[in-house]
């Protein structure tokens, strides 16, 4: 598999646009990690971010849950910060919850998660930032 159809432009404009909350598993207090300022980015382009850690922290003024199946609400795309061997589980946990799309962030590659995902009806992208994508993908 080649990496295009990890990030292809129609899903990711997809995503960007119509997915309103967004999951993001591995979202800590700490503003020196990715997800961090990842998080504020969108944030600050009307997403509503939900940190989702064991230490289940505010971030960003929004209330942390220790795992995806204690969001007592919907959630449109959970964006994957954990190292690609947990990558499936947390797909696995997104789809369990009903969520529309699993974003992986770069470097966080699992060909099976994504293939599994994406059969099971969600829209995915794979080793992408949407903080770099916005750019030449997102809304308009």
């Amino acid at each position: 598999m080649t990496n295009e159809p990890w990030g292809d432009r129609e899903t990711i404009r997809e995503v960007l646009a119509k997915c309103g909350t967004w999951a993001v598993v591995g979202l800590g207090d700490n503003p020196a990690r990715a997800a961090y300022g990842v998080a504020k980015f969108l944030q600050q382009h009307g997403k509503r971010i939900v940190p989702v850690h064991p230490s289940a922290a505010t971030v960003h003024g929004e209330r942390g849950y220790a795992s995806l199946a204690d969001i007592p609400f919907p959630v449109d795309c959970v964006d994957v910060f954990r190292r690609s061997a947990d990558a499936g589980a947390v797909a696995d946990e997104a789809v369990a919850i009903g969520a529309k799309a699993v974003w992986f962030q770069l470097d966080v590659v699992d060909e099976q998660a994504f293939d599994r995902t994406r059969a099971a009806g969600l829209s995915v992208v794979m080793d992408r930032c949407p903080a770099i994508e916005w750019a030449a993908n997102g809304p308009r």
